[in-house]
C-alpha cells in the first residue's frame, strides 16, 4: 500500500488511528499492540499478501533466537560457556538474516557473474524483490548485533513484532534500532503512558499531519513532476544532447531527494500522529560542503546502522590513517551493494567511498566553503548516474551524451514531457494566445521551473525544522491544509516511492 494513495488517507489511517487510540482509551493498551500489528501486516501485503508470510516468518524467527540467548543467559552454567553459547545463537541469527536477504536479493546477481566463469552455467531463479526486504531485515540485524553483546533485552513478542513492522517505517525506513522504538511499545504495552494520558497528544498528531502534508507534497507535486523527464530521458538516452543529459541528471538528482526525503518525512509524522517518536533520516543533504557531510545529512540512518555495526567493530579512526581508508571504503562497498544487486550500485558506492578518503588529505580543508560545496554537488550528481542506470553500460552511454557537448534540439522532446493535466489550463491558455508553435515553449519554460523550484527548495529550511521548532500557526495550517488538497487531486499519476526497489 502506498501512502500517496486514496484508500490509505482516506481507509487504512483513518481506522487504524482510531482502533489504536479507541482501544488504549479503554485500556487495553495489548489489544492495541495487536490490532496496529495486524494492520501493519495489512499495510505490507496489500499488493502482495504471499510476502506476510516471509516477514511473519523472518520476525518469529529472530525473536525466537532472542529467547533462546536469554534462557541461555538464565542458566547455571560458567558465565564464559553462556557468552559463547549467546554469541553462537547471535551468529546465527545474524547468518539467517543475510541469508535471506541474499536469497531474494542477490542471488541471480551472485550466480549471473558466476555464469561468466568458462563452463559455468547454473539457472537464474529470477527473483520478485520482497517489498522493504532491505530495511526490515537490517532493523533485525541491528537487533541481533546487539542481543550478541548482550546490550538488547529480550523483548515481549508484542513489542518486538511492532517494533519491526509498524507500518510508517516498515517498507522504506527509516531504519530504526531497537532502542529507538521498541522501548516505546513496550512503555505503552505496561499502560504507563496511556493512564498518564499522555499518548495523545494533540500538538503533537497537528505537527505529524502537517509534516505528513508536507512530505506528500514532495513526493506527489516535486517528485513525479520531474519524475516524467527522468523516465524519458533515461529511456532514449541514445538520442540526447548534452543539454538534455545535464537536464535529465539535474531533474533525477532532485527526485530522488524529494521522493525519499518525503517518504522520510510521512513516517515520521505518522509515528507522531501514533504517539510514537521515530528517527530523522534527512538534512538538507544538498547544502553539504563535503561527501563525508553528506552522507550524515542524507539516510541518516542507513549511515548511523554502518557506522555503528561495520565501521566501529573494524577500527573506525583509531588505527591508523590506513586502516581508516579501508575502513571507509568498505562500508561503501556493501552500501552500495545495499542499494542493489548490480555492479553500478557497487561503482556508485566505491565513488563515494574514494571521494570521502580524498576529503581526509590535509589540501582539501584549505580549500573555499563555497568551492567545497560545489564539488560536492556536482560529485553527487554525476554519481547519481550511476544509481539511476542501472547498468555500467547504460551510465557510460549517459556520460557520452552528457559530455558530448552537441546540441541535437532533443531538449523540445524531452522538456514536451510536462505535458500534463495539471498544466492543461497554461497549455490552453498559451494555445489561445500564441498558437501552438508556443506549446515547446511552454514545456521548456515548466521544466526549467520545475528545476528551480526543486533548488530552491532544496536551498532554503527544511519542513521538518520548519514543522519541529514551533506551534503551527494559523496560517501555515491553512497552507499545509492546501498543499494536502492539491496533493489528493494529484494521486491519479503518482507512482512508487524509488527506495521500495532497494
Amino acid at each position: 500500500m502506498l501512502f500517496n494513495s486514496y484508500v490509505f488517507v482516506f481507509l487504512f489511517l483513518p481506522v487504524t488511528l482510531f482502533l489504536w487510540y479507541g482501544l488504549n482509551r479503554l485500556g487495553l493498551s495489548r489489544a492495541a499492540q495487536a490490532a496496529l500489528a495486524v494492520l501493519s501486516l495489512v499495510f505490507y501485503g496489500y499488493e502482495k499478501p504471499v510476502y506476510v508470510l516471509l516477514i511473519l516468518c523472518s520476525v518469529l524467527g529472530n525473536w525466537c533466537i532472542s529467547g533462546a540467548i536469554a534462557r541461555i543467559d538464565a542458566g547455571k552454567e560458567s558465565v564464559l560457556s553462556r557468552r559463547r553459547a549467546g554469541t553462537l545463537f547471535g551468529v546465527l541469527g545474524i547468518g539467517l538474516n543475510l541469508g535471506l536477504l541474499f536469497y531474494f536479493k542477490y542471488y541471480d546477481f551472485f550466480v549471473g557473474n558466476l555464469n561468466r566463469l568458462p563452463g559455468v552455467e547454473f539457472a537464474l531463479k529470477h527473483i520478485a524483490l520482497p517489498l522493504g526486504i532491505s530495511f526490515f531485515t537490517f532493523q533485525q540485524i541491528s537487533f541481533m548485533a546487539d542481543r550478541m553483546r548482550r546490550t538488547a533485552p529480550h523483548y515481549a513478542l508484542p513489542d518486538y513484532l511492532n517494533f519491526v513492522t509498524f507500518f510508517p517505517q516498515l517498507v522504506a525506513g527509516p531504519i530504526v534500532n531497537h532502542g529507538e522504538l521498541a522501548p516505546q511499545f513496550e512503555e505503552i504495552g505496561a499502560g504507563a503512558r496511556v493512564r498518564e494520558r499522555n499518548l495523545l497528544d494533540p500538538g503533537q498528531v497537528q505537527k505529524g499531519l502537517c509534516l505528513f502534508a508536507a512530505g506528500l507534497a514532495k513526493k506527489v507535486l516535486l517528485a513525479d513532476k520531474l519524475g516524467v523527464l527522468v523516465d524519458y530521458g533515461y529511456g532514449h538516452t541514445a538520442g540526447l544532447d548534452a543539454v538534455g543529459a545535464f537536464i535529465v541528471m539535474l531533474a533525477y538528482t532532485f527526485q530522488i531527494y524529494f521522493d525519499f526525503s518525503g517518504y522520510s518525512d510521512m513516517a515520521v509524522g505518522l509515528g507522531w500522529m501514533f504517539g510514537i517518536r521515530l528517527p530523522r533520516n534527512f538534512d538538507s543533504p544538498y547544502r553539504a560542503h563535503s561527501v563525508g557531510e553528506f552522507w550524515n545529512r542524507w539516510h541518516m540512518t542507513l549511515n548511523a546502522f554502518f557506522t555503528r555495526y561495520v565501521y566501529i567493530p573494524l577500527g573506525g579512526s583509531r588505527r591508523g590513517m590506513t586502516k581508516k581508508l579501508r575502513n571507509i571504503m568498505i562500508v561503501f562497498l556493501l552500501s552500495g551493494i545495499w542499494h542493489g544487486a548490480a555492479w553500478s550500485f557497487v561503482l556508485w558506492g566505491a565513488a563515494h567511498g574514494l571521494m570521502l578518503c580524498l576529503e581526509n588529505l590535509p589540501a582539501v580543508e584549505r580549500l573555499s566553503s563555497r568551492l567545497r560545496w560545489f564539488v560536492t554537488f556536482l560529485f553527487v550528481n554525476l554519481a547519481w548516474v550511476l544509481f539511476r542506470s542501472g547498468s555500467l553500460g547504460g551510465a557510460m552511454q549517459f556520460y557520452r551524451r552528457l559530455f558530448s557537448f552537441t546540441y541535437n534540439g532533443s531538449v523540445w522532446e524531452l522538456t514536451k514531457q510536462v505535458r500534463a493535466s495539471w498544466n492543461y489550463p497554461l497549455q490552453r491558455i498559451a494555445e489561445r494566445m500564441f498558437g501552438a508553435e508556443a506549446l515547446p515553449v511552454l514545456f521548456l519554460v515548466l521544466s526549467v521551473l520545475l528545476l528551480l523550484a526543486a533548488a530552491a527548495l532544496c536551498c532554503g529550511r527544511n519542513a521538518y525544522d520548519v514543522i519541529t521548532e514551533r506551534e503551527v500557526s494559523g496560517w501555515q495550517a491553512w497552507g499545509v491544509t492546501a498543499l494536502f488538497a492539491l496533493s489528493v487531486f494529484s494521486f491519479s499519476g503518482v507512482t512508487a516511492f524509488l527506495y521500495f526497489n532497494f
